[in-house]
């Protein structure tokens, strides 16, 4: 992809510094940025004045306001506001993407009773089941399936290897990276019998009896609903519901490696990074991130605007627009303390032993 630097710094709404006629040919760290050569160059993400440091003269970069281009001895700046805003903008207007090829490929298995919409991309292996409605400008990549009744919107991009199951809704502009599973079964069993998880719900620990015990399963009636814009990382897993679909709000982005189990339900804009864990019909609401490693219990409500630091186990209700760390988590700041606290502890168990020595001898003397 090659754009000039003046087109560049108007698609950023950026104030240009220097030579606008400059091709960007791509991007990189300010070390790795060479002076602009024969008209073209990469352009540097130097956002602060650390980054900067690392410029050579005659190179192109993104800056931030307050940074001066000519001291740093620019070929040429785009000066924003807002550098990672800014920098979204760049990748975006640099990035290739994967390669698509128009049409469908011979080798792809397209059930007679599916619909697909205008100018999608089918690649090699793809098999789309019976039923299915897929919007136009799809892009399927090789060895994706999609299976019976599903419906995705326009303008996905769905990468080689993607599983989606029979029964799930996608809005438009889905995008889902290889290896990730859409509407497998949930993980619902249960026991003839009353079973040691749910007599320890109410014991808390202390069971009567241990017996054998046999799994019966659930079935998974429901399916999986996706709003726009939804983005599912590489091998996440997002279970179908038992009875209702399990639902996952428009603007979500969930990372690699995250499993959603049945009935969650997961609100607008939201952000579930890597390895985080959504467990069965748990309720979280819009604009909630939950950082790596998070795990969130079985049917609770994690409310509006909650941020949750990485790690962090939730085993209880969350209230709107609080900010929770720790397990099991609470307010951050109290979990700072408790941080704090934990290392004393050792000082002050060396403290305690020293004090008993202490009383030890004024005990013999008396």
């Amino acid at each position: 992809m090659t754009i000039t630097l003046e087109d560049l710094a108007r698609d950023l709404g950026a104030r240009l510094w220097g030579d606008g006629a400059l091709r960007i040919t791509g991007a990189a760290e300010p070390a790795d940025a060479a002076p602009a050569a024969d008209g073209a160059a990469r352009i540097a993400m130097a956002m602060s004045p650390k980054f900067a440091a690392d410029l050579v003269p005659g190179a192109v970069a993104l800056l931030s306001e307050g940074m001066d281009p000519q001291a740093l001895g620019l070929a040429g700046a785009a000066i924003v506001a807002r550098p990672r805003l800014a920098m979204a903008g760049v990748t975006r207007a640099l990035d290739r993407g994967a390669e698509f090829p128009a049409g469908i490929h011979p080798s792809a298995v397209i059930d007679p009773s599916a619909e697909i919409g205008e100018g999608a991309s089918i690649g090699p292996f793809v098999v789309i089941g019976p039923r299915v409605r897929l919007g136009g400008g799809a892009r399927i990549g090789a060895h994706a399936s999609i299976g019976a009744e599903s419906v995705i919107g326009r303008d996905a991009t769905i990468h080689a290897g993607v599983r989606i199951a029979h029964g799930v809704t996608a809005g438009d502009r889905l995008i889902v990276q290889s290896g990730a599973v859409i509407g497998g079964d949930g993980f619902s069993f249960v026991t003839p019998e009353v079973w040691g998880i749910e007599e320890i719900r109410h014991t808390l620990g202390t069971r009567s009896e241990i017996r054998d015990q046999h799994w019966v399963r659930i079935h998974s009636l429901g399916g999986v609903t996706l709003g726009d814009d939804v983005e599912i990382g590489a091998n996440a897993t997002i279970d179908r519901g038992t009875i209702r679909d399990t639902s996952v709000g428009s603007g979500t982005k969930i990372d690699s490696l995250v499993q959603v189990g049945h009935n969650v339900r997961i609100g607008r804009d939201c952000l579930l990074c890597g390895l985080a864990g959504v467990a069965g019909s748990a309720r979280i609401g819009d604009r909630v991130v939950l950082a790596g490693h998070c795990g969130v219990n079985d049917n609770i409500f994690i409310g509006d605007d909650v941020i949750a630091g990485g790690a962090s186990k939730i085993f209880t209700n969350v209230p709107a627009g609080r900010v929770v760390l720790g397990s099991p988590a609470t307010r951050m700041e109290t979990q700072l303390e408790i941080n704090k606290a934990v290392r004393r502890l050792p000082r002050m168990a060396a403290q305690f032993a020293e004090l008993q020595k202490t009383v030890a001898r004024l005990m013999q003397k008396d």
